[in-house]
């Protein structure tokens, strides 16, 4: 009777350890934490803290009550923060009453990359702009970690070992963009203002990673040529349009913004060595969705579910939620929402509704879209695996 030839000792060990790493480079993440920086599509609730909560109806699909975020529900960092299996975030800017165990979110509607150097009621840009985003989570964590030191807060703070092993998104960018047309600047001039702009964003990029980020999951930005609030606004100052309605310079300024994002991406990655970067191009989800949306399941992409008037249901003095008063003294809403929000990709005109945020991250979190090709639950590796 034959036997099976044994493999030396120093054979089984190396097999062994071949097994143990190919199971490491397979295994989820298992991000502990999110900490996330953005604008007003990742807001959920930063701005409204500041200056006032979003009125109603945002916030009736899912929370059925205004809820921080400019949407009639979920935004894709909840969508985020759920796949991963963490609470949604709570915003930075909030106090009572709140958890943050498992992240922050410093992210404020109407943010920019760059200072704006205006007030909110000038500009409707936020004073929270990245760097300011950068600076209270150096706070955050240095006071949190002196609270635990003293043995307090234990349930509503990170463990310090979860801010180098949390994940670190970010989604900003298009504001400073628009910002550069509202202040009358001309598409070239903007363009000519993305190198700043990019600066700006590697800097704060480098102040997280030397605060012990490590993991960042990075969108670009959207076509924001598609968007009512650009095309009530701007239109004129630049009127051609692709053919499914959107304005073809401003998209050209995102795809430009975007391929110059890539590049300062792949900067980061030479210049940070010990961090994994995903890049996520969220533009060409949302414009497939945008130019095909009928055969998605949507209707009406470029025309606003909340809002009051005009051609695309869009107006920057009355928009989604907004009231007049009658002539007899009587209070009504005039900016209202739409009967069917889930067949609506854009909820108010500037934002998307929870329907569309809920497609976009279901295309974005298997990793095709990405650079490298890396789903979510693994953007802590090297490459994908």
């Amino acid at each position: 009777m034959a036997f099976p030839q044994m493999l030396p000792p120093t054979a089984s060990i190396l097999i062994s350890s071949l097994l143990l790493q190919l199971a490491a480079a397979s295994a989820p993440c298992a991000f502990p934490a999110v900490f996330n920086f953005g604008d007003s599509n990742s807001d959920t609730g930063g701005l409204s803290s500041a200056f006032g909560q979003a009125p109603p109806p945002n916030g009736e699909t899912f929370f059925r009550k205004p809820a921080g975020r400019y949407c009639d529900g979920r935004l894709i960092i909840d969508f985020i923060a759920n796949s991963l299996g963490l609470p949604r975030l709570n915003a930075y800017l909030d106090s009572v009453g709140t958890n943050f165990s498992h992240g922050a979110n410093f992210a404020t509607a109407g943010s920019t990359i760059r200072p704006q150097n205006t007030t909110l009621s000038q500009s409707g840009f936020s004073p929270f702009s990245l760097d300011v985003q950068t600076w209270q989570f150096s706070q955050f964590k240095s006071r949190s970690q002196s609270f635990l030191d003293q043995g307090l807060f234990k349930d509503q703070l990170p463990k310090k070992e979860y801010f180098s092993r949390a994940l670190y998104t970010f989604d900003i960018g298009q504001n400073d963009l628009t910002a550069g047309y509202f202040s009358d600047m001309t598409t070239e001039e903007v363009k000519a203002s993305i190198p700043d702009i990019l600066d700006k964003f590697s800097i704060a990029v480098k102040s997280i990673y030397g605060e012990g980020g490590r993991f960042f999951w990075v969108h670009n930005t959207g076509p924001f040529g598609c968007l009512a609030y650009v095309l009530d606004r701007l239109l004129l100052r630049a009127p051609e349009v692709d053919r499914f309605g959107c304005g073809s310079p401003f998209n050209e300024v995102a795809q430009l913004f975007n391929t110059k994002l890539e590049e300062a991406v792949a900067q980061l990655r030479e210049d940070l060595p010990l961090a994994v970067f995903t890049l996520v191009d969220v533009y060409s989800v949302k414009y497939e969705l945008i130019s095909h949306a009928t055969k998605h399941g949507f209707e009406l992409p470029l025309v606003a579910c909340c809002g009051h008037g005009g051609k695309y249901n869009y107006n920057g003095h009355n928009g989604c939620g907004s009231k007049k008063m009658t002539a007899n003294g009587t209070e009504v809403v005039i900016g209202k929402s739409c009967k069917d929000p889930s067949k609506r990709v854009v909820w108010d005109g500037v934002h998307y509704t929870e329907a569309a945020n809920r497609w976009v991250f279901d295309r974005i979190a298997e990793g095709k879209f990405s650079v490298p090709p890396t789903p979510l639950r693994m953007a802590c590796k090297e490459r994908a695996v």
